[in-house]
């Protein structure tokens, strides 16, 4: 490349420096502060998207822990009454409950088995 001199001796585009090579450095610099600019944005985001993902998991695991809890305390209420079924007059319905759900079991095995 020819380098173009200014009327004061300074080689034109170099903004006043000297043909010294100082004006290649700056936009070097220029460049590489530009690049990590961008790469700073570009992390700045994925960080806040990272940020905002978890909000929502932890809503997420918040909102399941309360079903959990209300299906935890529906199950503790149906075994209550099983126990209260089982210590009453009611023992032989129970037993043919537990016999009918025995029979219907062996019913859908067995034609399952059959296919």
């Amino acid at each position: 490349l020819p380098v173009v001199f200014t009327g004061d001796g300074a080689a034109a585009g170099s903004h006043g420096y000297t043909n010294s090579g100082y004006s290649v450095y700056e936009e070097e610099n220029d460049r590489l502060t530009e690049s990590l600019r961008t790469k700073v944005s570009a992390i700045k985001s994925l960080s806040i998207e990272i940020g905002t993902e978890v909000k929502n998991q932890n809503k997420m695991l918040s909102e399941m822990e309360n079903d959990f809890d209300s299906t935890g305390g529906l199950l503790g209420a149906t075994m209550g009454r099983l126990r209260t079924l089982s210590r009453g007059s009611q023992t032989k319905l129970l037993c043919y409950m537990m016999l009918f759900s025995l029979f219907v079991f062996f019913v859908i095995y067995w034609i399952i088995k059959l296919r």
